[in-house]
């Protein structure tokens, strides 16, 4: 069967919970939220008000990790003290309780025995007090991976500092910021982040879920302290139990877009990262499906 992917051009908070409830899931337990709280300066990540009405349904916890890129890149994440800082600044810990997941070691090892680049992931601790996970992504470009969405929110955004190094240098360092910067390839980098999805979707099988945005889409990540405005116009928000399948909804949806005039400069972005081989890595590693069924609500 088609994995389904709920659809709606209807962007609000009220929405957001109207999407996940058609899903026909209730995350159990103690619910990890995942989502992206923004860099210091960027001006698209959406505001933990956005999010509010979905998080309180859930009673969920809001989790982080911190970097691995530090001043280099202008970001201030990269060290727990002022991570927890501009969590607070941006609002977030007003409204939910935050768990900044790698605060503390040692890290989580998971093992990724198929893994086509890793064969272990390293994920911020206190992942192991969750019973289930709500994936928020907000869909959008990326510096390095083409493109930021529910796969990259599980790998990158569940890798602590070491992790994302390790993510990053396509299995070579787990700190070494050369080897980062040099890493063996895109295609690598690329079936790296998969590796690491497929261990966080392992850790929480059938008990995860995901929405994704598709509102204030920059070619740039939320981790950019200076990120381009947005190019195109907002499209709607999707949900699915599957992270492969509303990923590659997304980018299916962008290609749609022939009208908007900042296409592409947006597939420019996606294509010249190799950002689509990321969504084929993950479904020969059999997490999930590229075939899909948009159901528009």
């Amino acid at each position: 069967m088609k994995a389904k992917v709920y659809f709606t051009r209807d962007i609000s908070p009220e929405k957001v919970v109207e999407l996940y409830e058609a899903l026909g899931i209730e995350l159990p337990g103690r619910v990890a939220v995942k989502l992206h709280s923004g860099e210091m300066g960027n001006q698209n990540f959406l505001r933990p008000q956005f999010w509010k009405p979905m998080i309180d349904r859930m009673g969920g916890t809001v989790v982080e990790c911190n970097t691995a890129y530090g001043d280099a890149f202008g970001g201030v994440r990269d060290h727990t003290a002022t991570h927890l800082r501009l969590i607070e600044y941006h609002g977030w810990s007003k409204y939910f309780t935050v768990d900044l997941m790698d605060a503390e070691g040692p890290d989580v090892v998971r093992d990724i025995p198929n893994g086509k680049v890793l064969k272990e992931n390293r994920l911020g601790r206190n992942i192991l007090n969750y019973d289930s996970m709500l994936v928020l992504a907000h869909f959008k470009g990326h510096p390095m991976g083409g493109y930021g969405g529910a796969l990259k929110q599980l790998s990158i955004g569940c890798a602590s500092a070491a992790g994302k190094a390790l993510i990053h240098s396509g299995g070579v360092s787990e700190s070494n910021i050369e080897a980062w910067q040099k890493h063996a390839g895109q295609d690598r980098f690329c079936e790296a982040m998969a590796d690491a999805a497929s261990s966080v979707v392992q850790l929480f099988e059938g008990k995860i879920a995901f929405i994704n945005v598709m509102k204030n889409l920059s070619v740039d990540c939320d981790c950019c302290a200076v990120a381009e405005d947005p190019c195109m116009k907002d499209i709607g928000m999707l949900a699915s139990l599957d992270p492969v399948a509303i990923d590659q909804a997304c980018i299916d949806l962008i290609y749609a877009a022939k009208d908007d005039p900042g296409q592409a400069h947006f597939l420019e972005r996606v294509e010249s990262r190799h950002g689509v081989h990321t969504i084929e890595a993950a479904a020969e590693l059999g997490f999930g499906s590229r075939e899909y069924e948009l159901v528009e609500i």
